[in-house]
């Protein structure tokens, strides 16, 4: 689908926007610390001078390691100020990997607030209490290069080390844009920061209040979801599948106020959307990706409930094409710059400038976007094509299931048949589920067996990797010796 839209080449700088438009109102609450939107433009602006004083070569890469905070949110708009590229990196990776990254984006500097003792005595570690100064400054338009380098973000990837994307003020700025457009935003809005900064959501909800005037909210840790709404007044939220959830079983005083729920990852369940919407919370089901700097589709207002199983239509400034084999292609303002190795940002394209994702979808008969699945995890099973996500969204549609990953693993007579692991809030017997199943699915899709959830040390609430189940799900093949 074609985008009607032709982006200009400058764009404003929307910290000085809404310091300009109302620098009275408040633009940033945390814990410990709330910024109207004229001090917020002070705190970064004298950032940005002493960022430009200490690193004076413009573009340089520079690592961002800090926890979700007041302070990570002006030095990444500081970095950007100052034409450097703020390099997200999450603060709990080990040691090493934090150097593997630097490597890999040729830089050797690093923002943080830990003792920290790099093992390359090259790498410069930057305080980041050393570089916060407030100055005073007078709110005035401020334009910056569409195609400025502003951020690098890790992709999560399916498997293997994630890659280093690249994305432009203009990627930000455009992605903020068009989903305004969609979703209502407005000074006096609180956007909940339900999503780390290091991930292309997190910014998403940064820049789409900065472009409103609306107040980024910055949560408390161990707090739950019912307790920021009703303490902070949210009227908007980003969500996965697991949170909605639990902002269903334990609901907020304030459920009323909610405008928009904005619901992304990789499984969305249509009958989880049903009951939120049925008590009366908005939920606009998403498809994005961390190169197209965050959404690509969303569903819009007012869209019935039969619908949410679909991601939405196409958000202005961007384009949407299905290849001949169903992959889905995107292109536009939005999309980034490419990933960067070794310093060098090497294009990830075609020569129509179309990036493939790897997904794959349909249209719908109101060109609403469906994903079907992943390309690369697609696998042939006795002649027949599956599709894990099909059998995922089957299984998470029962009562009780929280969560599905559904693998392959070897078959002597098929080649390949389908296991899955369930999280679920009860026991669930395997030949019940298959019998389920078995009203919805052709009879080859129905996974050979069900097998509990991985337990992974150091990851209680955190997204697993792809990679922990095919290695759980090749474990259990050689144990029953298939």
């Amino acid at each position: 689908m074609e985008s009607h839209m032709i982006p200009p080449t400058v764009v404003p700088w929307p910290v000085a926007l809404g310091a300009l438009a109302h620098p009275e109102r408040s633009a940033v609450v945390s814990p410990s610390q709330a910024l109207s939107y004229g001090e917020l433009h002070a705190l970064v602006e004298g950032t940005a001078h002493r960022i430009e004083t200490l690193l004076p070569d413009a573009s340089t890469f520079v690592g961002l390691c800090l926890p979700r905070s007041w302070e990570q949110v002006v030095l990444i708009l500081a970095l950007v100020r100052a034409r450097r590229v703020a390099c997200l990196i999450h603060r709990r990776m080990p040691d090493e990997q934090i150097e593997g990254l630097l490597s890999t984006l040729g830089t050797d500097v690093l923002i943080g607030d830990r003792a920290w003792t790099p093992k390359d005595a090259r790498i410069r570690v930057l305080p980041s209490d050393e570089l916060l100064r407030a100055e005073p400054v007078v709110a005035g338009w401020q334009t910056f290069e569409a195609d400025q380098p502003a951020t690098v973000v890790y992709t999560s990837g399916s498997s293997g080390m994630p890659k280093a994307a690249l994305l432009t003020l203009g990627n930000h700025y455009f992605n903020a844009l068009g989903s305004n457009e969609n979703i209502a935003l407005e000074p006096g809005d609180r956007w909940l920061l339900s999503l780390p900064l290091y991930h292309v959501g997190g910014l998403g909800i940064l820049f789409r209040c900065l472009l409103a005037g609306a107040t980024v909210v910055i949560p408390e840790p161990g707090g739950t979801l019912a307790e920021a709404v009703d303490r902070h007044h949210i009227t908007h939220l980003s969500l996965v599948s697991t949170q909605l959830q639990r902002l269903l079983e334990h609901p907020p005083t304030r459920l009323a106020q909610i405008k928009a729920v904005l619901l992304g990852g990789s499984m969305v369940i249509p009958a989880l959307v049903d009951q939120a919407m049925r008590k009366g919370i908005p939920v606009h089901t998403t498809y994005g990706l961390t190169e197209m700097g965050s959404q690509v589709t969303t569903t819009p207002p007012g869209t019935a409930f039969h619908s949410h199983s679909d991601s939405g239509k196409v958000l202005p400034y961007r384009e949407v094409m299905l290849a001949p084999d169903q992959e889905i292609w995107v292109r536009g303002a939005t999309l980034f710059a490419g990933y960067v190795h070794a310093g060098k940002v090497e294009k990830a394209t075609n020569e129509e400038g179309w990036f493939p994702t790897r997904d794959l979808g349909r249209w719908d008969a109101d060109g609403n976007l469906i994903v079907t699945g992943r390309k690369d995890r697609m696998f042939i099973s006795g002649g027949e094509n599956i599709h894990p996500e099909e059998i995922e969204r089957a299984l998470s549609g029962m009562a009780g299931i929280q969560e599905v990953v559904v693998v392959p693993v070897p078959s002597d007579v098929f080649g390949h048949r389908p296991v899955a692991f369930i999280r679920s809030t009860t026991p669930r017997d395997a030949e019940d589920l298959k019998a389920a199943l078995a009203m919805t699915l052709a009879r080859f899709k129905i996974p050979d067996a069900f097998l509990p959830w991985p337990q992974v040390a150091g990851r209680t609430g955190v997204k697993i990797p792809y990679a922990v189940f095919v290695d759980a799900a090749e474990r259990w093949s050689q144990e029953k010796g298939c």
